[in-house]
């Protein structure tokens, strides 16, 4: 008779809370520029207004979270994990520098370096958890989705502003 896993919720809330933390401890380099720098940078005419930021980036990094947890908990080998964490880490990583770049530096093309290869480490991180769990992989894609439309507005406003 085969084991059922059983939910667990600790784990659960480690993975959505260090991801959120992560967020959050890089939205402090952009406090200070939001309101002031970012205000005078010329952007696209599709360029959202700066409040819908927050929410969407607070749901990726939700979805990001349980795609984590999901992976940590399933039953991978563990070089399948171990490779899928790494993968997971850079990305996280690379997220976090972007927003430093962009926002705590004023460096416009540094950050869109920074996203295009973020976007590449999210699609392997898609296909690495998605080896894994099936819905861990998909749980990214909105995360793809909304880095290739941020990766756009990155572009354009360094193309605006150079």
């Amino acid at each position: 008779m085969k084991n059922k896993k059983r939910f667990n919720f600790a784990k659960l809330a480690i993975s959505v809370l260090g991801v959120l933390l992560v967020g959050f401890v890089s939205s402090f380099f952009g406090m200070g520029s939001i309101e002031t720098w970012y205000q005078t940078l010329s952007k696209p005419s599709f360029n959202p207004p700066s409040w819908v930021f927050g929410p969407a980036w607070t749901l990726l990094y939700i979805l990001i979270g349980v795609s984590f947890y999901l992976v940590w908990t399933s039953d991978a080998d563990k070089a399948a994990k171990k490779q899928a964490y790494l993968i997971f880490v850079v990305q996280l990583a690379l997220n976090f520098l972007w927003t430093f770049l962009f926002f705590g530096n004023q460096m416009i093309f540094g950050a869109l370096l920074d996203i295009i290869l973020l976007w590449a480490v999210i699609l392997l991180n898609i296909f690495v958890f998605y080896k894994i769990t099936k819905a861990a992989g998909v749980l990214l894609i909105p995360y793809l989705l909304w880095v290739s439309f941020a990766a756009l507005l990155n572009y354009f406003i360094w193309a605006l502003n150079r």
